[in-house]
């Protein structure tokens, strides 16, 4: 076998090692932000180390964890070519999850592919990770960064993460804490946040709408308002859920799927959350995304968030307190519905979810139209 008269080098076959190296030296200072006492080592181990001492002074620690990625919103941060906000997309999908059973978000890892290791482009990832870490209150321990070209465009890549948290047994939330006549809280979303994509960027290309084209009912260009990025909420939902004035008794993070499909997966078989579609105004982007494709309101409902990111489940004499504690946290926060004994009629509609994703849950039944 005769060697080939140009040696191939991994640099040739698309792999820039050095470059790999010069991202991790722009990324590192914001990701040593996100550290407190509890993280050992610095930034570059084969694994992130965690100090977990505080778990003995829980009676039965109990270990909640999530991954999640971006999706398709990624293509919107590359054809803008901005790429620092990104981040809080990520963050906000996992540890968000994980705030929902009541745990406290300890670290996180990302893990980024890419088709060409541009450095200042994966720091600028990282560095949206980070701050979005830092307002769960969330230490990043460690990430990968991954060369595949010829898998991925040069210009291209994808983000994912993974969190770990803890709940002290007797603290976590769910549907066997869900009770007759208790209110549903719905805490505003900061726009699209990272589900439907796929959805808004075929009516946007159908239309023939640029990222550019200033829109008047967002006030700003199309693709400022498709990178808003997600709503943190973790930190706010952990101190509600100490603030026992709130009575809190479960969350639901609106994602994908929709509202009815996610809040139902927390209320337990046999129970009903009447939900008033009045008390809140559509966000103009979702009225936009609706008239633009003719997208049909129950694919529209099944698909985002229509501007809730976030729900609550509180006691009916906690309602006022949990509203007053998520709008002083700058949460804008309405009572959206109430739980009741669930009824047999009209669950054959498009307006009646029960149960979803695998869990034989509980059922929502959406009332009335959007203000």
């Amino acid at each position: 076998m005769s060697a080939p008269s140009n040696p191939i080098t991994y640099a040739s076959a698309g792999v820039d090692v050095e470059a790999g190296d010069r991202a991790v030296e722009l990324m590192k200072d914001a990701v040593k932000a996100t550290h407190g006492s509890q993280v050992v080592g610095g930034v570059g181990g084969f694994a992130g180390l965690y100090d977990v001492s505080k778990l003995l002074t829980y009676r039965r620690p109990l270990l909640a964890t999530s991954t999640d990625g971006v999706g398709t919103k990624v293509a919107i941060a590359q054809a803008m070519d901005i790429h620092d906000t990104i981040g809080f997309d990520l963050v906000g999908m996992v540890v968000d999850d994980i705030v929902v059973v009541g745990a406290e978000p300890l670290f996180m890892t990302d893990y980024i592919a890419c088709g060409k290791v541009v450095p200042e482009r994966i720091a600028d990832i990282v560095r949206g990770i980070a701050a979005a870490c830092s307002v769960a209150g969330t230490a990043l321990v460690g990430g990968e960064t991954a060369e595949h070209p010829g898998l991925l465009g040069e210009h291209e890549y994808d983000v994912a993460g993974a969190a770990t948290g803890v709940v002290e047994a007797d603290r976590v939330l769910g549907p066997e804490r869900v009770r007759d006549g208790d209110v549903v809280i719905a805490m505003a979303s900061s726009g699209l946040h990272s589900n439907g994509y796929s959805l808004v960027r075929r009516v946007i290309n159908q239309a023939g709408w640029t990222l550019d084209r200033q829109v008047s009912e967002l006030g700003r260009t199309l693709g400022e308002e498709l990178l808003e990025p997600t709503r943190v909420y973790a930190a706010d939902c952990l101190a509600l859920a100490r603030d026992d004035a709130a009575q809190v008794h479960g969350f639901s993070h609106v994602t994908g799927g929709g509202l009815a499909a996610n809040l139902a997966r927390v209320l337990p078989r046999g129970m009903e959350a009447n939900i008033d579609r009045s008390t809140w105004e559509l966000p103009p982007i979702f009225t936009l995304v609706s008239q633009l494709g003719s997208v049909p309101l129950p694919d529209l409902e099944r698909t985002l968030n229509l501007g809730v990111g976030m729900v609550a489940i509180v006691g009916a004499e906690g309602a006022d307190a949990a509203l007053a504690h998520l709008n002083a946290a700058g949460v804008p926060s309405w009572v959206m519905g109430s739980v009741q004994a669930a009824s047999n009629a009209g669950t054959d509609g498009p307006d009646y979810v029960q149960g979803a994703k695998g869990v034989d849950g509980g059922s929502v039944r959406l009332l009335g139209a959007y203000a």
